[in-house]
C-alpha cells in the first residue's frame, strides 16, 4: 500500500501550519519549505479548508491557519479523506472484480483485516502528536527570507 502525493501533502501541509501556528502561512511559503509544486499544494490547501481543518484568507497580507487545535485533527480521518480508494486489491471493489479465484481467495479478508489495523493505529494519533518535534520541525521549514505575519 503507499498512500497519494495528495495525502502526504496534506499531512506536510498540516503539520507546517501545526509548527507555526499563531501566524499566516502561505502556500508559495510551504511549497518553498518542502520543496514541492505549488500548483498541487494550491488543491491540498483547498481540500483541507473545505474539510475545516484549515481557514484561508484571501487577498494581501492573507494566507492560512489551522482552523482546529492540533490534538483535534485526527490522522486517521484526515488520510480517510485525502485517499480517493483504500481499495488494495481488485477485489475490494466487487463491481469492478475480475479476479478469477475470488470466491476460493481468503487474501480479501487478510488484507481487510491490515487496512483496519492500519486505520486503528492511525485513529490513535492527532497532529498533535506529529508536532512532538515541534522545535526541530520549526528549525528545518523556515526559510531565511521569510517574515512572520501575525494572524
Amino acid at each position: 500500500m503507499r498512500l497519494t502525493t495528495f495525502s502526504d501533502y496534506s499531512l506536510r501541509v498540516l503539520m507546517y501550519l501545526g509548527v507555526h501556528e499563531g501566524r499566516l502561512a502561505t502556500v508559495g511559503e510551504i511549497a518553498a519549505a518542502y520543496e514541492v509544486s505549488e500548483n498541487h499544494l494550491v488543491k491540498v490547501v483547498h481540500h483541507l479548508a473545505q474539510q475545516g481543518y484549515i481557514e484561508t484568507t484571501r487577498g494581501k497580507g492573507g494566507g492560512m491557519r489551522l482552523a482546529q487545535a492540533p490534538r483535534d485533527i485526527n490522522i486517521g480521518e484526515v488520510l480517510r479523506g485525502t485517499e480517493d480508494s483504500l481499495t488494495l486489491v481488485e477485489c475490494f471493489d466487487a463491481a469492478a472484480s475480475e479476479c478469477r479465484i475470488e470466491s476460493a481467495c481468503v487474501l480479501k479478508g487478510i488484507f481487510g483485516r491490515a487496512l483496519g489495523a492500519f486505520f486503528t493505529v492511525l485513529d490513535r494519533h492527532t497532529l498533535a502528536d506529529l508536532l512532538g518535534t515541534r522545535t526541530k520541525l520549526a528549525r528545518i521549514l523556515v526559510l531565511p527570507e521569510t517574515h512572520p505575519r501575525r494572524a
